[in-house]
């Protein structure tokens, strides 16, 4: 390391294969394996570079299972940086990276092939919980009218699956976080948000130890998760905990039900839940209760719980 930190970072992507590396996140996330696939290179070569970028705090490395996959690190700080590598770039360089691009379309049709497998394998299960509560258009427009407002900042959807929620809300969103415990689920919703055209950043995380700072979210949304959560008021004080000030935290799941069957049958450690019970849990989280709606019409009732994060904890928690 220099005395210069600047030029350090300069140093870390004065080399080709690592501004192609750039170029090619700059489009989507990626797996070390997927970049060596690109690049024709060795994937402990590549893991090489990729360690300079991440040094230089350019790169972001998430483990899933495993893979490990790569993504441009927090835009405040690398915005500028690939906005000036742009503006530079000639065009012998810009060919180099055109040719990388469209190689892309392999790997997407990989991840599709793969997603296709596994959405097919689970469509069934899906498909009879999904036949017992109100229509999933019905479910989402509730889910609008809850959110409200245009903007929704920072947007963190715990539990994401298939990352329908980021598909729908993403686009109002600054930042779109999505996690999953489920490896599977994460390339399932990479698919999909890619097809849709709609950034995020998905990382592989438990609801109970997010991998987030705290009071960095300003929405956070838990959909139709928390049924098979042992500890669902662990989950939602998590989700409290990176929420900053005056953030919204939305829970959509069932209402108390006695459809025992759904235990075996689909793993649900939950038969749904009383409001009076997620109204306790949310005070206890530092949450304000601002909605309940109720969703009726089918043998289940989809129920949301609308929080607001109180001021007056941070404070106090400072």
């Amino acid at each position: 390391m220099t005395m210069l930190p600047l030029a350090d970072l300069f140093q870390a992507v004065s080399d080709p294969t690592r501004l192609r590396i750039l170029a090619l996140l700059a489009r989507m996330e990626l797996s070390v394996g997927e970049v060596a696939q690109l690049l024709d290179q060795s994937q402990p070569r590549v893991s090489r570079h990729v360690r300079i970028l991440a040094d230089a705090g350019i790169v972001e490395r998430r483990k899933e299972g495993s893979w490990v996959f790569l993504a441009i690190a927090y835009s405040s700080r690398t915005g500028p940086l690939l906005q000036l590598l742009d503006a530079w770039t000639d065009e012998r360089t810009r060919a180099v990276f055109e040719e990388d691009s469209v190689r892309l379309d392999a790997v997407r049709a990989d991840r599709a092939e793969a997603a296709g497998r596994y959405f097919a394998a689970q469509a069934d299960i899906w498909d009879s919980i999904r036949s017992l509560h109100v229509s999933e258009a019905e479910v989402e427009a509730a889910i609008e009218r809850a959110l409200g407002r245009p903007s929704l900042g920072t947007l963190v959807d715990i539990g994401t699956g298939t990352g329908r929620m980021i598909e729908l809300f993403g686009p109002r969103a600054s930042e779109a976080i999505g996690i999953d415990r489920s490896s599977d689920m994460l390339r399932l919703a990479r698919v999909k948000l890619e097809t849709a055209g709609v950034r995020s950043s998905l990382r592989q995380g438990d609801m109970y130890a997010l991998p987030l700072a705290d009071s960095v979210a300003d929405c956070a949304i838990i959909h139709q998760v928390l049924h098979y959560a042992h500890a669902p008021a662990d989950a939602i004080a998590e989700a409290a905990r990176v929420l900053a000030p005056g953030g919204t935290l939305l829970v959509i799941d069932f209402a108390a039900h006695d459809r025992e069957e759904l235990r075996a049958r689909d793993a649900h450690l939950r038969l749904g839940f009383a409001d009076e019970v997620m109204a306790g849990w949310f005070a206890a989280a530092g949450l304000e209760v601002h909605g309940v709606e109720h969703l009726k019409g089918g043998e289940l009732t989809v129920t949301l719980w609308r929080g607001v994060k109180s001021a007056e904890r941070k404070r106090k928690a400072a």
